[in-house]
């Protein structure tokens, strides 16, 4: 099997949706870590405090079949047309602790190519 790690920045209340779009586009697990950032943007500010937004860097390793729809799912559901978050994804060369959702991932893969 051939995996990619896709990488969403999404806003906090987004997070929801996209994590729900992504397994029905096809993930099968996400890792969430807590983030702040700053783009193009300027802070907004608070008498002088900054007022961070929050964000959440959403993890999923999929199959590589699936990359594709799961970025879409992301993209709709992220709101990223306003510029609100970003997704990456990149190739995996080697995946391992996978054990539980291997059969998911193996059924997945029939339905697609057999």
């Amino acid at each position: 099997m051939r995996f990619k790690v896709i990488i969403a920045m999404v806003e906090q209340e987004h997070q929801d949706a996209v994590i729900s779009s992504a397994k029905e586009a096809g993930a099968t697990g996400v890792t969430i870590l807590n983030a702040r950032g700053e783009g193009i943007r300027e802070q907004k500010t608070f008498f002088g405090l900054q007022m961070d937004q929050q964000r959440e860097v959403l993890l999923f390793i999929v199959e590589d079949f699936h990359a594709n729809s799961i970025m879409d799912a992301i993209y709709e559901s992220g709101k990223f047309k306003t510029g609100r978050g970003m997704a990456f994804s990149w190739t995996v060369d080697r995946v391992i602790g996978t054990e539980s959702q291997m059969e998911a991932l193996e059924k997945a893969a029939q339905e697609k190519y057999i």
